[in-house]
């Protein structure tokens, strides 16, 4: 993942720009958000089914903020409950 300064300033984010940005192909975006339901919904530029998919930049990066705090909590967890 790169830093949130490689970001664009604006506030969404096309599908094919965020598959770039979190490191996934299209498909890995999909089981992604399939296994996490917690993940930003897009925003469809439209009813079709192939209308362009957009998300918003804040939300991901409030995701990726709560993933990387879970993580960080089960680090220093798993490391307390080894010490004692």
């Amino acid at each position: 993942m790169h830093p949130s300064s490689t970001l664009p300033s604006k506030g969404l984010i096309r599908q094919p720009a965020l598959c770039q940005w979190l490191d996934v192909t299209r498909s890995g975006l999909a089981k992604l958000k399939a296994k996490d339901s917690t993940f930003p919904k897009p925003i469809k530029d439209g009813d079709a089914r192939q209308a362009a998919a957009y998300y918003v930049v804040a939300e991901v990066e409030a995701w990726l903020q709560a993933k990387i705090a879970a993580r960080d909590k089960a680090q220093a967890d798993s490391s307390e409950g080894a010490t004692q």
